[in-house]
């Protein structure tokens, strides 16, 4: 039976010791194994991207109606920072200062848990960008999107 490992030369040889072999994964010679997905199917998205980009829509859909949007900073964060003593929130919003543009923040963990599908957490998401750029332009969420808590 032929060995994989090649044997080591003798201890009193003057030849370098070989480098070692790297191993890869490619039992009964068929080669690397390649992406589960290719990169056009939806598949090959991360959860994490296919959350900013529910994100992006919602922004989208809203800065149509209000283009002074476009200088307010959109982020998703994976959780927010811990609170002692208050439930967890959705989202947040920071107005501007001197050197900063105005935030909105999603976060990305509390929403997902808090939607069963993707319908559900699109709606969520919408929402949750509503609330935070009414609370930003100092406006009721209806005024912001007509159809808020509609859907």
């Amino acid at each position: 039976m032929d060995s994989p490992v090649p044997p080591s030369p003798p201890q009193n040889s003057t030849e370098p010791p070989a480098e070692p072999r790297v191993r890869r994964r490619d039992r009964h010679g068929r080669g690397m194994r390649g992406p589960v997905a290719p990169p056009q199917v939806p598949l090959s998205t991360s959860r994490a991207d296919t959350f900013r980009d529910l994100v992006l829509d919602s922004v989208e859909r809203l800065e149509r109606r209000w283009p002074q949007l476009a200088d307010v900073e959109f982020l998703v964060m994976e959780v927010p920072p811990p609170v002692p003593g208050e439930t967890v929130p959705l989202g947040g919003s920071a107005p501007a200062e001197k050197n900063d543009p105005a935030r909105v923040v999603v976060y990305r963990r509390p929403v997902e848990i808090r939607s069963k599908n993707r319908d559900e957490r699109a709606l969520l998401v919408h929402e949750v960008v509503v609330e935070q750029v009414a609370e930003l332009l100092g406006l009721s969420p209806e005024s912001v999107d007509p159809r808020y808590g509609q859907d």
